[in-house]
């Protein structure tokens, strides 16, 4: 559609005609500016601007919304370097440790403070005790009848746990777990359980991402069994 024809056919143009037009024009208005001053746009405050002042706030509000947004990757930036620079404390904690008592408390000692984690909980399995360990030692087969289908995945999950899991797996602070996160700790062979709970019941969503827990997970898998034989 040309210009010419709008003139000629202007009692016949609709507002998709006109839209069609200037979207394949954009340079429509910098050919006749005196337009610009003509045109009014209603405000929601009830006055008139016009479209150079309307544009001029559309860009205003685009650049405030962009500005925001790199806020937003701004901080998950620096909360990711801050996770990663507890991750690798932690992980170096773990790799110093000479038993078995020692990476535990590390492990709980840097859930508690470092991560802010309410509730933390490393089962293992096996017959024998833990002296001096904040974890828990039970049977597979105990394991099994209580957590079973937990057990079948190698994935950590989060959300889901239901009262009956949980019970066992937070003993006495079952009560006051809203949700919690679970990976399962393997080896060639089923090692145990690494499990954290937090009071809110948004917390830990189905939908969250499961990263940290996982990669300190595959940190456990490698050094639990070192420390498991020398039990």
């Amino acid at each position: 559609m040309s210009e010419s024809s709008i003139h000629q056919n202007k009692d016949k143009l609709n507002e998709q005609q006109v839209t069609e037009y200037l979207k394949k024009h954009p340079a429509f208005f910098e050919q006749h500016l005196e337009l610009l001053t003509e045109m009014d746009l209603p405000h929601q405050s009830g006055s008139a601007i016009s479209l150079v002042e309307r544009q001029v706030a559309v860009l205003r509000e685009r650049n405030m919304d962009m500005r925001h947004r790199l806020s937003s990757l701004l901080d998950n930036a620096r909360d990711n370097d801050r996770l990663f620079d507890k991750t690798k404390r932690l992980v170096l904690s773990l790799l110093e440790c000479n038993d078995l008592g020692d990476l535990v408390d590390a492990l709980y000692y840097s859930f508690d403070k470092e991560f802010n984690i309410h509730y933390t909980r490393l089962i293992l399995f096996g017959n024998n005790a833990t002296p001096s360990s904040a974890a828990r030692v039970v049977s597979i087969n105990d394991a099994r009848d209580h957590i079973g289908k937990r057990l079948k995945s190698t994935k950590s999950v989060s959300g889901g746990i239901d009262i009956k899991e949980c019970e066992y797996l937070f003993d006495d602070d079952s009560h006051n777990i809203g949700s919690a996160a679970l990976a399962v700790l393997q080896y060639g062979s089923p090692l145990g359980v690494l499990v954290i709970g937090n009071q809110d019941p948004a917390y830990y969503r189905s939908s969250m991402g499961t990263l940290f827990l996982g990669y300190i997970a595959e940190v456990l898998n490698r050094l639990l069994p070192r420390h498991l034989n020398d039990r």
